[in-house]
């Protein structure tokens, strides 16, 4: 791919930072608490509103654009963003915040759930790992972004400025794609399975809440939303998903294994955040540039992921690296010099971009080109189960790690690190269990 033809991808990378960009959120969460004078346990409904929405409408959202054109929809999705960013910076309740952070949700799954596919189609198919790598770097690049100025912003101008900041941003990607024309349809335009997108919404958004809730009652939904979703989806004609895929040899096991080498990574923004407080009393600025480590090497490893080519080796290698760098976490101590901390999560993002990279280019090899926005979306879909199960998996390792510390009669500075130590161990693990799954060829 030569130079010059990667500032084709830029206004595309520029829109789809007010996504990735929004880990700026996490340092505002102290000053967003004291303005509307809110309980902590309170905040984690900013996050519940936003990931609740954009999880349950991905695989929905890639089949609208593959239908009616993932340039289209993308930039419905920053207009859709600019307006909610500017509601959520102006919200004068707690409750306008949370219903404005549900409308960002919706954007957000407009904006990604079609810009891989969106990636590939300005390029040709064997440029595809290259374009999907250079994609995936920008968005790494993005969150970096994200808690490295998001104190900046918080102390200038308050909380919203972390809304307000990316509506021009939203705006101005939305100028430069004003030329942006889709490649021509071929053939008859497909149908949409509306009912079949109200199934999976509802299953996706009563999972996510189950698993963040422990509660009996929504897994029942979830099961019985879901149980329908795929009822339906194996008796018409063009499903949302097309399940029978999961026949194939080794697509159910590489996308468990995306499942659980997010599932994974997310130990890095869950307990990293406290051990830079408590143990190694960084300031916020040090803070977020030890933080920033892991997104910078998500972003080379994405980097270079593409220009490897994508595939099964790429995939094998980054979950090694991933699970390595994890495990390296878990030795942290009160003496772990700074440099050795940046360096740890350096090698594991760089795993994760890595694998990420590969998984997306080997979904998007299996599965139709006419279908790009739903494989798209389904690595996206991972990602956030991923998430989900790892705030609930790794706090309980945690806590339970800590409090077994405690109870032995540890001071709390040495049952902090022996819990924060449990959760990395089987945070490291995950990825070298993933090995096992990722399939050697695809096909």
């Amino acid at each position: 791919m030569r130079e010059q033809s990667l500032l084709r991808l830029a206004p595309l990378a520029l829109g789809t930072l007010v996504v990735p960009f929004d880990s700026a959120l996490n340092v505002a969460f102290p000053a967003v608490t004291a303005a509307f004078a809110l309980p902590l346990p309170a905040i984690q409904w900013l996050i519940i509103a936003y990931v609740l929405t954009y999880g349950s409408l991905m695989l929905a959202v890639g089949r609208i654009g593959d239908i009616w054109g993932h340039a289209r929809v993308f930039r419905l999705g920053l207009i859709t963003s600019a307006v909610a960013l500017l509601l959520c910076a102006l919200a004068p309740s707690y409750p306008l915040l949370l219903a404005a952070r549900v409308l960002q949700g919706i954007s957000a799954a407009l904006v990604i759930g079609c810009g891989a596919a969106l990636a590939t189609s300005l390029y040709p198919e064997a440029m595809r790992a290259r374009a999907l790598g250079a994609y995936a770097a920008s968005f790494a690049a993005s969150a970096a972004l994200g808690p490295l100025l998001g104190g900046v912003l918080v102390e200038l101008w308050g909380w919203p400025a972390v809304f307000w900041i990316r509506v021009p941003v939203a705006l101005a990607a939305l100028w430069w794609m004003r030329h942006e024309t889709p490649p021509p349809r071929e053939g008859a335009r497909e149908s949409f399975d509306a009912g079949g997108a109200a199934l999976l919404a509802l299953g996706m958004a009563s999972l996510l809440l189950a698993i963040n809730r422990a509660s009996p009652p929504l897994f029942g939904l979830a099961a019985l939303a879901l149980g329908g979703f795929i009822w339906r989806s194996l008796s018409v004609a063009r499903p949302i998903l097309e399940l029978r895929l999961f026949r194939r040899p080794g697509f159910a096991r590489l996308n468990l294994a995306s499942l659980f080498i997010n599932l994974a990574g997310f130990a890095v923004m869950l307990l990293v955040p406290f051990y830079l407080t408590r143990v190694a009393g960084l300031a916020p600025l040090w803070l977020g540039l030890v933080l920033a480590g892991g997104h910078g090497g998500a972003m080379l490893g994405s980097a270079l992921g593409g220009r490897l080519g994508g595939g099964p080796r790429v995939a094998l290698a980054g979950a090694l690296l991933a699970g390595l760098g994890l495990l390296s976490v878990a030795f942290w101590g009160p003496g772990t010099p700074p440099a050795l901390l940046l360096a740890c999560l350096l090698a594991q993002g760089i795993g994760i971009g890595l694998f990420t990279l590969a998984y997306t280019d080997m979904v998007t090899a299996i599965m139709r080109r006419e279908d790009r926005g739903v494989a798209g979306s389904l690595t996206l879909l991972t990602r956030t189960l991923g998430v989900v199960l790892a705030a609930s998996l790794l706090t309980l390792v945690f806590g339970a790690g800590e409090g077994a510390a405690l109870a032995a009669g540890a001071p709390p500075a040495e049952a902090f690190l022996a819990g924060f130590s449990d959760g990395f161990w089987v945070a490291g693990l995950l990825p070298l269990l993933a090995l096992a799954l990722i399939p050697r060829k695809t096909g």
